[in-house]
């Protein structure tokens, strides 16, 4: 069976090493244009660009698959089926229809819950005890395809947005291997997704990440993982950007002003009113400097305590 493969991120990089431990033919891969990044601005290839080329593949970087020169190209490949997981662009219908079995999506929900752009950090947001895998072949709709396979994984109380899809690249890489044999041999039916329980997400902003310390400690608990990686979560203090990089609502009946810096335990950083409880605060970085325990912030920040960080 031959076949093409999309991806882009990290997450895409473990099922398209399973597709090659399990000797199916790539005959290209696809993957997005290399972007300029960091603080020199330098272009930087895909970590799926990057993999595929160590393992000598041809890949393929179009900026757009709508134009006929690039479905053509595709359509040289002759593939089978195509496999996509987080390629980054829309596939347009021409594309859709080429492969005989079609193009099966590796989606790190568990659809039809959060179908869109950042599933994972909603899955966290939401308070989810459940995350998963949908493998799904794929429509013109965003994520309404007819689903394979699903797979579900708890979600732990020290998992972040970078945890999580970590695993869930794993858990796809699995169900891939487990589904694509039985998909062509057409012993596997797609059964459609449940309407009555769609749910959708959208793209994350850079803004989202400032804290709003009327919210509950638990919300904000729940968004500093769900955070975690990009863009991350912040407040203010002395004008500069703080950091908050790792917290946990506090259990009891003890309670502050929102926003107000409260001391803890010793050696047990600090702790934050919110609307809802105090927030135990446990490691932060400041503007400029190094991550830092919360301890060791507040040893250098004497006008700290008791003090009331914004809200928004």
């Amino acid at each position: 069976m031959r076949l093409v493969f999309m991806g882009s991120p990290q997450f895409a990089v473990p099922p398209l090493e399973r597709l090659l431990a399990s000797k199916y033919q790539v005959a290209a891969v696809y993957t997005q244009p290399d972007r300029p990044a960091g603080r020199g601005r330098g272009l930087v290839s895909s970590p799926v660009k990057q993999a595929a080329q160590a393992r000598g593949l041809t890949v393929v970087q179009p900026a757009s698959l709508k134009a006929a020169g690039a479905r053509e190209q595709l359509k040289g490949f002759e593939p089978d089926v195509i496999v996509v997981a987080a390629f980054g662009q829309i596939l347009p219908e021409p594309v859709l229809a080429l492969p005989r079995l079609g193009c099966l999506n590796i989606h790190p929900s568990l659809l039809p819950r959060f179908r869109g752009a950042s599933p994972v950090a909603s899955t966290i947001l939401a308070g989810d005890d459940f995350s998963g895998v949908s493998i799904m072949v794929m429509d013109e709709g965003l994520d309404t395809g007819p689903v394979l396979a699903r797979a579900q994984i708890p979600i732990l109380d020290r998992d972040t947005t970078g945890s999580l899809t970590e695993k869930l690249s794993r858990l796809g890489a699995q169900l891939l291997g487990e589904v694509l044999a039985g998909w062509s041999r057409g012993e596997r039916t797609p059964r459609p997704q449940d309407e009555s329980k769609v749910t959708y997400c959208s793209p994350i902003a850079k803004e989202e990440g400032e804290i709003d310390w009327r919210w509950p400690a638990i919300d904000i608990w729940r968004r500093v993982r769900a955070f975690d990686p990009w863009p991350g979560c912040y407040t203010r203090w002395w004008g500069k950007t703080l950091k908050i990089i790792e917290v946990a609502p506090l259990g009891g009946e003890r309670t502050a002003g929102v926003g107000r810096v409260v001391a803890l335990d010793p050696e047990a950083g600090f702790g934050v009113g919110t609307g809802d409880g105090i927030l135990a605060i446990a490691r932060v970085q400041m503007e400029g400097k190094k991550a830092m325990s919360a301890d060791e912030f507040l040893r250098g920040q004497r006008g700290l305590l008791g003090a009331v960080l914004p809200s928004g």
